[in-house]
């Protein structure tokens, strides 16, 4: 499908240079000003997703603000915002009345995207037969057919055999056929000496001397060596190579699930994803970008669902190079792939708890797991809070969070965050808000606002959409100055397929400066905007976002169209 659209070109960058607000001149009293802007998260306030379970499993539902405390190192902090997202509670899209000079079949798009669910292969950590059995149970998981307003898509950590979100079955199918596993390090297990990721971690970064002589003995029993200064070198040298290779393992997994999260920001509605893995180690020095990570999903509304796909794993390891080395070598290896499997799982837990999603582990029926982990919680209350007191040096942050009366409750929340490095501005806090705003579902109506749509067919494969949206400003807070009204409006309208992919945006900055005479009645109360998009035919989603600067008040609006 062929897009061209006037207005916002990415919109999950950098911001642009900052521009000076339209000021009306020669006794203007409206100024209008295209803002080629884009939005990024930098805000200070954290936002800690919590799910409540009763002593039988059973979410709790009916929970208040109140309810809930929240301490920072220890400290009690303020909940500055309290929120309950529940799992489709979003209201279908309006559809739009649209004039025209050509037919239209003003049908209502049924099956207008509700709810998000990547499927996340890490196929760099994956084996084959846990990929295999991974697999069929995400294709059991589609033969319960999906909802109407259900998104697939499928996405991997080596970036190869990605599909985009769609409702069509047959193509995530076919997906998920052309999946393999793509290992950064072809291991065999025949290395001499064998060194995996863990004992790479523990020689290297750490120091650890017990672990450094377990791979000399092993080099001498396979090697036959005769000089310990030479088994010590080759010991290190194999570990550097496996540190390496574990190290560019895992910032696939971060790289790829942060550009994933990144896309999925823009999806307006519910967003999951289910991330299949066997896990993998992470470093301290990841330890900041899991954090960076969990941050982002949070605060873009995307849950991570954890599947732990080796099932009931079993520690113990056979491989060739084993065979031939002493009982106790062996022993004490199969100690060290026992902690390394406990401590692959660690990620998946932590990145489902600081995002509010699920960790399905130890357990061979995957299927479930998938069934179950294919949705967020259907109830989860997000905490937010300013931290007080916060230095911008990057440290960690714990967090708790306790119910008053938590008598046979279970709280799952957050572990902890790393204190920005930089405080967030007004500005950025109110960009902030309006993307969140941008791409959720979630209807707001403080200011009261209308969207229309018309569209002129330039060609069969090519039309212009124009979005007018009419603003009754008298409910608004104006500041008096020189006799005048003022305030300011921003007025973005985004355009998404009917898959909920974002396509584009248009952003207006409404600069007035209302004489007293024009407020009571010069307007009639109303402002036009208008924003123009050039799109073949087919179905789209609309989404309007207005704020003003004075009152900070937000109005959000759901629109749908279709060009036949």
């Amino acid at each position: 499908m062929r897009i061209l659209c006037t207005g916002l070109l990415a919109i999950l960058l950098p911001f642009a240079a900052a521009q000076t607000p339209p000021v009306p001149s020669n006794g203007a009293e409206i100024a209008t000003q295209d803002e080629t802007v884009t939005f990024e998260s930098r805000t200070s306030v954290v936002q800690v997703p919590v799910v409540v379970r009763d002593r039988t499993g059973v979410l709790a539902e009916r929970l208040t603000k109140e309810d809930f405390q929240l301490f920072d190192k220890g400290k009690p902090q303020t909940i500055s915002r309290f929120s309950v997202e529940r799992a489709g509670a979003v209201a279908p899209p309006q559809v739009l009345k649209t004039a025209t000079r050509t037919h239209s079949s003003g049908e209502v798009p049924e099956d207008a995207p509700q709810r998000f669910v990547s499927l996340f292969f890490d196929d760099v950590n994956l084996s084959i037969g846990d990929l295999a059995a991974a697999r069929a149970a995400a294709e059991k998981f589609l033969d319960s057919g999906l909802r109407p307003g259900d998104r697939l898509s499928v996405a991997t950590t080596s970036g190869a055999g990605q599909m985009s979100f769609t409702d069509d079955v047959a193509q995530v199918r076919k997906a998920l056929e052309l999946l393999r596993p793509r290992a950064v390090s072809k291991s065999t297990g025949a290395e001499c000496p064998s060194v995996t990721f863990y004992l790479a971690d523990l020689i290297i970064n750490r120091h650890d001397n017990q672990a450094l002589y377990l791979v000399e003995r092993e080099a001498y029993a396979c090697m036959r060596l005769t000089s310990i200064d030479e088994a010590e070198q080759i010991s290190r040298s194999s570990a550097a190579v496996a540190l390496a290779a574990g190290r560019q393992e895992s910032s696939l997994a971060f790289d790829a699930l942060k550009s994933l999260i990144r896309r999925m920001s823009g999806m307006p509605g519910q967003r999951v994803i289910l991330m299949i893995s066997p896990g993998f180690l992470r470093l301290d020095e990841n330890l900041v970008e899991e954090s960076t990570l969990i941050d982002r999903a949070v605060k873009a509304g995307v849950t991570i669902n954890t599947l732990d796909a080796r099932g009931l794993y079993v520690d113990a390891t056979n491989s060739p190079a084993q065979r031939i080395l002493s009982s106790s070598v062996a022993l004490e290896k199969e100690q060290y792939a026992r902690a390394a499997n406990r401590l692959a799982s660690d990620v998946m837990a932590e990145l489902a708890a600081g995002t509010g999603g699920a960790f399905f582990e130890n357990s061979n029926d995957l299927t479930a797991g998938v069934k179950q982990l294919a949705s967020a919680p259907e109830v989860v209350y997000v905490l937010s809070f300013s931290p007080t007191s916060l230095k911008t040096d990057g440290g960690y942050h714990p967090l708790r969070v306790t119910l008053r009366n938590p008598a046979g409750f279970s709280v799952r929340a957050r572990a902890g965050y790393y204190a920005p490095n930089h405080l967030a501005n007004g500005a950025e806090e109110a960009r902030e808000e309006i993307t969140q705003t941008l791409f959720s579902r979630e209807e707001l109506h403080d200011i009261p606002a209308a969207m229309h749509t018309e569209f002129l067919k330039t060609s069969d494969d090519e039309a212009r959409l124009t979005v007018t949206t009419r603003i009754d400003v008298r409910r608004l807070r104006f500041r008096k100055a020189e006799g005048r009204n003022g305030n300011e409006l921003l007025v973005v309208s985004g355009l998404f397929d009917r898959n909920g992919n974002f396509l584009n945006s248009v952003t207006k900055r409404i600069t007035m400066r209302l004489k007293d005479e024009t407020l009571q009645g010069g307007l009639n109360g109303r402002v036009a905007v208008h924003a123009d998009f050039r799109i073949a035919p087919g179905r789209y989603l609309l989404r309007l976002v207005v704020r003003d600067a004075e009152g900070k008040m937000m109005t959000a609006q759901n629109g749908a169209v279709e060009i036949p």
